[in-house]
């Protein structure tokens, strides 16, 4: 029985040798390593896609929010002072 093992005939080591040998394995194989290249790439674009967020928009929204707190302020003096005298 010892003989039949040593040359894959039966026994778990003859089959999960088989096995890794197998054209599964081997698709199964480049199919991670395709996977952990898209899971590399779509990090990258995440990180440029926040840096740019940041970068670009943030600031944006800081001196529309500014603006707008100008506009309130103004809106508030003319409710309590009147109309601005007119210009001579």
């Amino acid at each position: 029985m010892a003989s039949l093992s040593k040359h894959g005939g039966g026994g778990a080591e003859g089959i999960l040798a088989s096995f890794s040998r197998s054209s599964v394995v081997a698709y199964g194989r480049e199919a991670a390593t395709m996977g952990k290249k898209l899971l590399r790439s779509t990090g990258k674009a995440a990180w440029i896609a926040g840096t740019t967020f940041l970068v670009l928009v943030v600031p944006l929204i800081i001196e529309i929010d500014r603006e707008q707190q100008l506009n309130d302020i103004k809106l508030q003096q003319q409710a309590l002072l009147g109309p601005a005298p007119p210009a001579k």
